[in-house]
């Protein structure tokens, strides 16, 4: 790699994940643990990336194929470095510099890839202090009133950072300061290497620390300094379940108050999950035990009912649905979906279309204004405009090895629990008659009938139910 500026170019960004994540518990590596629909390690880079760095490090170790296919995945130009031995965050960062070239004044940001509330903004601030003051390093610290389990931020009498204690290592005095350690570090990258060079791994786990090159740097009388961060939730990491919960919950809360901010209504917001990939406009209104997930976006106007599910979903403005599951549909202006629909990929809305209760919609297109009012399954189907499908009405798209498409065609009257058995065409006003099972095209502005002659066996409860209920009704009757 060629040789590079800090002040022409973009940081170096290093981000540790090579860590069992034993406290999880978990067969997945703690940093693919997700947090709305990211994982941590997702949420690190993004943050990374948005500083434009012009080399991007990822240590990883343990389980380390499945943790490079994400990387790969959403930062196909990150660098990639295998950490063998977890020998600690020192040795990480070592193995990290070998990986690079960078000129002595180039600033290397270092992050942990477990903290999924840190923001670009945070960071870039943290970067331009460090220049700012021209230090040798520069840590963001935060104040927080249970310090338990984070390194402990020892001040000198310049208010500099003596040295960092890990808690496991931490004197009884030590342990009672409340400033800790966040794992974002930025180092100039000559002092980062000499500073490396004279730490050792003499402590309780037997690792190089990170946090030693600090006190290396303190004694050799270089500039050190921290930066305590504005709002300490962001340097909040992972280590098992209950603080992953924790951080969704808070980065829950920073999602939906940016969008009540931005004009959207939300009934109970404590209820709404919205992961931070969704897009939202003005004037939306949520109700209470609503999620948002994947690449969806919704228009203004548009009202998310109580107990609603949205995965990629595109919605039209104006549209209301209640109560429903969708994922990979598009929903048209004013459309209606709910309550309890079921909205699978490749479903297609068009304005004003009605999907009521218990109905299932799958790979099918519905033209402008036709309805499926409930208790209907429509798929692999395209239905044109101002068509009414009956209830309990089902395409049967599948033959046992193929799927076969329905076109139901505009201003069509589907009678209630008809059966559409694809490949199959319903023409122009067609109509069929309730309870048919239509096998043949329908031609258009006919009535397609499928259904057997209906007979009535006189006397056949009295003589086949003799004495049940329905027989002694029955002789009431005829009495």
């Amino acid at each position: 790699m060629v040789g590079m500026s800090g002040a022409s170019a973009g940081p170096v960004i290093f981000i540790l994940a090579a860590g069992e994540g034993t406290r999880m518990q978990s067969q997945l590596p703690k940093v693919l643990h997700k947090v709305l629909g990211r994982t941590l390690i997702e949420h690190v880079i993004d943050a990374a990336n948005d500083l434009n760095p012009s080399q991007l490090v990822v240590v990883v170790g343990a389980h380390r194929e499945l943790v490079e296919e994400v990387v790969s995945k959403v930062s196909p130009g990150a660098k990639i470095v295998v950490q063998e031995k977890r020998g600690g965050t020192g040795h990480a960062v070592r193995i990290a510099l070998e990986s690079v070239k960078v000129s002595a004044e180039t600033p290397i940001l270092v992050l942990a890839g477990d903290i999924p509330l840190i923001t670009s903004t945070t960071l870039q601030s943290l970067l331009d202090t460090h220049v700012a003051e021209q230090n040798s390093a520069t840590v963001l610290t935060a104040q927080i009133d249970d310090p338990e389990g984070y390194g402990r931020i020892v001040r000198d009498e310049s208010d500099g950072i003596l040295r960092i204690v890990e808690d496991r290592d931490a004197t009884e005095i030590e342990r009672e300061i409340t400033e800790i350690n966040s794992s974002v570090y930025v180092f100039n990258s000559h002092d980062l290497v000499d500073s490396l060079s004279k730490i050792n791994n003499k402590n309780a786990q037997g690792e190089e620390y990170l946090t030693d090159a600090i006190g290396v740097l303190q004694s050799a009388g270089k500039r050190v300094e921290p930066v305590i961060v504005e709002d300490f939730i962001e340097i909040l990491g992972v280590n098992d379940r209950f603080q992953l919960s924790e951080c969704t919950a808070l980065l829950r809360d920073r999602i939906n108050l940016h969008w009540m901010k931005s004009g959207v209504t939300m009934i109970d917001p404590t209820t709404v999950w919205i992961d931070p990939t969704v897009s939202l406009s003005q004037d939306v209104v949520i109700y209470p035990e609503v999620a948002l997930a994947g690449n969806t976006s919704i228009e203004s106007g548009v009202v998310i009912g109580a107990r609603t599910t949205l995965i990629n979903c595109e919605v039209k403005s104006g549209a209301n649905i209640r109560d429903s599951y969708c994922d990979g549909a598009q929903i048209g202006t004013e459309a209606t979906v709910g309550p309890f629909s079921y909205l699978r990929p490749g479903t297609i809305l068009e304005k004003g279309v009605k999907v009521g209760a218990y109905v299932e919609v799958k790979g099918s297109q519905i033209g402008a204004g036709s309805k499926v009012p409930h208790l209907s399954y429509i798929g692999d189907t395209t239905i044109g405009v101002g068509t009414n499908i009956g209830a309990a009405t089902v395409t049967v798209n599948y033959d046992g090895v193929e799927k076969h498409q329905t076109v139901i065609g505009d201003h069509v009257r589907i009678g209630s629990d008809t059966m559409l058995v694809a490949p199959l065409s319903i023409g122009d006003g067609a109509y069929t008659a309730a309870g048919s099972v239509i096998t043949e095209d329908v031609p258009a502005g006919s009535m397609g009938v499928g259904r057997a002659r209906q007979r009535n066996i006189l006397g056949w409860v009295l003589r086949k139910r003799s004495g049940s209920d329905s027989a002694r009704a029955a002789e009431k009757h005829a009495k």
